[in-house]
């Protein structure tokens, strides 16, 4: 398991000399100013690796940009429409790039319009502590009462519909204006930010786009890039639906174990691959992380570690982002499933045998508390997490327990 960590670029809170001091092996970057759908131009690549590889003071820091975390799937390509053929040879080209550079892993996600969905930031926890949360009620409320989305009371349970009404009701201007911020914040470091106006445009256009549709939409996109992702030795990996069930009236397709499969046998090529992150799978309680990384593990390229706790048994409920040795995956099985495959894949000669991963998301806790990282990007939090998933990796490695 190779430690890595996500960085932002040069206005991320978080330095690369605070990378070193907390063990991280490799980084996880993105050039999230080039806009989605253009070529990112070897200049730019090499800048940011240059970036990651010196400290404040100039010498060489050792750390080098492994995973790029995303190489945006413009919505075109996902609609088919547009501009979405030149979109796709621009992400080609991008991959060239990247493959020059020395950069073999690219995630990336197929979610329409909006890439990760919260309704609060900075929820806080008994201990102080603070995360962020997925309000089942909330989301009712801005869905129906905010977005006035057309027909939106029918995705959602009569009890849910009641009770965010109740709880619209007793909503001030600032509450709703903070609820839809949220709602709509996007990916962290992404370049766009979407307004309501923004939203319902998008929404409109994935009105005749059903979930076989975008499936049918993905496998021509990985039709086009997993081939030459192969004969670069690229490896390519889809991070799943975040929540994993439907939204706003969207298709999602990568929420279950059978999604991914239907993705992975239409393109069956060990380059197309997955981001098996368990806070997005593990936010539904009929999916079981542990058992969907060990069904597709020969094709997981990427780890994201973190937890989420469910608050009921529907496969839609409210989530809160839980400490990453808590909540729904159980993160102890979980290394030790790692730990084999990676066992297995050295056993096989696999070059690719060691999975990089990086503690994904975590609390706010201490002096994270008012700094305004990115929502979910603390240091501190993410630097404890980091601590207990070694922790936990190491003790898998020692003869006391291997050889048990």
């Amino acid at each position: 398991m190779r430690q890595t960590w996500r960085w932002f670029g040069p206005q991320d809170r978080v330095s690369i000399d605070d990378m070193m001091q907390a063990g991280v092996e490799g980084v996880v970057s993105a050039l999230h100013h080039v806009p989605t759908g253009s070529v990112w131009t070897p200049e730019e690549i090499a800048a940011r690796q240059n970036l990651i590889a010196t400290r404040r003071d100039g010498r060489p820091s050792s750390l080098t940009w492994d995973v790029v975390e995303s190489l945006p799937v413009s919505e075109d390509i996902k609609k088919q429409k547009g501009d979405w053929k030149n979109h796709i040879a621009n992400w080609k080209t991008s991959m060239q790039h990247l493959s020059d550079a020395g950069i073999d892993v690219i995630c990336y996600n197929f979610m329409p319009v909006l890439d990760w969905t919260r309704t609060d930031l900075a929820w806080e926890r008994p201990s102080g502590a603070r995360c962020m949360r997925f309000d089942l009620i909330d989301f009712a409320a801005f869905d129906i009462h905010i977005l006035e989305r057309p027909d939106a009371a029918n995705g959602f349970p009569d009890a849910v519909v009641a009770e965010a009404a109740e709880r619209f009701a007793r909503m001030d201007d600032a509450r709703k204006e903070q609820l839809a911020g949220n709602v709509v914040f996007g990916l962290p470091g992404a370049a766009e930010k979407f307004t309501l106006d923004d939203v319902k445009a998008h929404l409109a256009e994935y009105d005749k786009i059903s979930e076989a549709q975008l499936q049918s939409n993905m496998i021509d996109f990985l039709s086009e890039v997993a081939p030459m992702a192969e004969d670069l030795g690229m490896r390519l990996c889809c991070h799943p639906d975040d929540p994993p069930f439907p939204l706003l009236g969207l298709p999602r397709i990568m929420s279950t174990e059978a999604h991914y499969r239907k993705i992975l046998d239409a393109v069956d090529l060990p380059s197309n691959g997955v981001t098996l992150c368990t806070g997005s799978l593990g936010a539904r309680p009929d999916n079981n992380p542990v058992e969907i990384f060990k069904a597709l593990a020969d094709r997981v390229h990427f780890l994201h570690l973190r937890n989420v706790s469910i608050e009921g048994t529907e496969v839609m409920n409210s989530l809160y982002e839980d400490e990453h040795l808590s909540g729904h995956t159980d993160m102890v099985a979980m290394v030790a499933a790692v730990v084999a495959e990676e066992a297995r894949r050295k056993t096989e000669g696999r070059a690719d045998w060691s999975i990089p991963f990086r503690p994904d998301h975590g609390q706010d806790i201490l002096d994270d508390i008012g700094r305004e990282a990115q929502p979910g990007y603390p240091a501190i939090g993410r630097l404890k997490g980091l601590a207990e998933l070694r922790g936990l990796y190491r003790a898998f490695q020692h003869p006391l327990i291997a050889g048990a």
